[in-house]
């Protein structure tokens, strides 16, 4: 299993990934909201879904821009990601029923548009985590 941090922006998901790559150097990968269909407001299309920074350290960032329908918190911009396999399926699932005991799932540990399993949950002491299942042949 591998954590990574994932940071929340309203609009500029972008620029603060071209700032972390350029502190600490690595490839970058976007997926905007039209990528995926997964937002109606015209001006939030080409807004970052998920963006990626992998460096050259081993350090990876996650970060995407926050529709306008969500709430925002500028400064509780964090969550952390974990994830696992197929293969570690049982073990990812435990995570996720515990951290859900007392917790608030904010979107269900269920099938994704762009494959795998996604669900998101906010812990009892209000730690929001993002929780994936990949296919066993995918890459992190």
């Amino acid at each position: 299993m591998k954590s990574n941090p994932y940071l929340s922006f309203r609009d500029n998901a972008r620029e603060a990934l071209a700032y972390y790559q350029s502190v600490f150097g690595g490839t970058t990968e976007i997926h905007t909201f039209a990528d995926f269909q997964a937002n109606e407001t015209p001006e939030e299309q080409e807004w970052v879904m998920h963006g990626q920074l992998e460096s050259p350290a081993g350090l990876t960032l996650m970060m995407a821009d926050t529709p306008k329908s969500m709430e925002y918190t500028p400064g509780g911009s964090i969550s952390i990601s974990i994830g696992g396999f197929l293969s570690e399926k049982a073990a990812v699932e435990s995570y996720w029923e515990k951290l859900c005991d007392g917790g608030t799932i904010d979107m269900p540990l269920e099938p994704a548009v762009w494959g795998g399993i996604f669900g998101m949950v906010t812990d009892r002491y209000a730690v929001n985590w993002i929780v994936s299942i990949s296919d066993d042949n995918e890459t992190r």
